[in-house]
């Protein structure tokens, strides 16, 4: 299976949707074939991408409700250097339409069989809150990054979300685990940064990223001109930040590599 990570968090605007688009950024930046998926129905990842959400014939909707197949719906985004199932307003009605087509959790996962081995990385961003759409994406994956404020009201909302993982994981996805906790909008000089990142190491210990991605104007203009940081402003802290991100990902994704393969027997 195609290393997948759904970016997931029931809370919004704590950066999901910018993680999503500069950690697939970053990844096809770093020589990987990534596929980007908007899951979301306001279709800040498409606009962030530079398509226009209105003017397309299919999208992700499509592609759940069966009227196209997964590659069908695929725009290469050439500059970014990623490719792109879009989302738009259509994708609200597919919750209704989903609820009445057997097998809906899996549609997803499904649909994306007939990518076969195309993509090393497919980066899906979630919509905030627990839908039939964030469940297609758990079950469509085998990792789950959750992008967080620290502030204590995400503390709590973390526990939630860690809990609904396990859930998913127990009855529709044995594969999934929780990959990493990445801490966004980060002030270092802030005691409740400093605070709540320790209760972090402290539960959840190696699966907080060691990278942070910090409060950066560039980075929140970067989506009005429909461009990843990397495109928008190649020098600015967080295209470093996401550079970073994703390098600690790759390094992580091989080290689990070394330990699933069988050792050779030199006897």
């Amino acid at each position: 299976m195609t290393p997948t990570y759904a970016i997931a968090n029931q809370k919004g605007g704590v950066g999901k949707t910018t993680t999503s688009i500069n950690l697939a950024a970053a990844l096809a930046h770093l020589g990987k074939k990534v596929l980007l998926v908007d899951l979301d129905p306001q279709g800040n990842t498409t606009t962030g991408s530079g398509v226009e959400k209105d003017q397309l014939q299919n999208t992700i909707y499509n592609v759940l409700t069966g009227r196209c197949s997964a590659d069908e719906a695929i725009i290469p985004c050439l500059e970014a250097a990623y490719d792109l199932i879009p989302a738009n307003g259509d994708l609200t009605a597919a919750e209704v339409e989903l609820m009445q087509i057997s097998g809906r959790e899996k549609r997803l996962r499904n649909a994306f069989l007939s990518l076969g081995d195309r993509y090393d990385f497919i980066i899906i961003d979630c919509p905030p809150a627990l839908s039939m759409l964030t469940i297609n994406a758990l079950v469509a994956s085998n990792n789950v990054i959750i992008p967080m404020q620290c502030e204590y009201y995400a503390l709590e909302g973390l526990s939630a979300l860690v809990n609904t993982i396990a859930k998913v994981g127990k009855l529709l996805n044995p594969a999934l685990r929780v990959e990493g906790i990445l801490r966004t909008m980060y002030d270092p000089r802030n005691s409740l940064t400093k605070d709540v990142s320790n209760q972090l190491h402290s539960h959840f210990g190696d699966r907080v990223y060691q990278s942070v991605i910090p409060r950066n104007v560039r980075l929140a203009e970067a989506p009005s001109y429909g461009q990843p940081i990397l495109q928008y402003d190649r020098s600015s802290k967080g295209s470093a930040a996401y550079l970073g991100m994703a390098s600690e990902l790759l390094r992580r994704s091989s080290r689990r590599a070394e330990k699933g393969r069988p050792q050779q027997n030199n006897g």
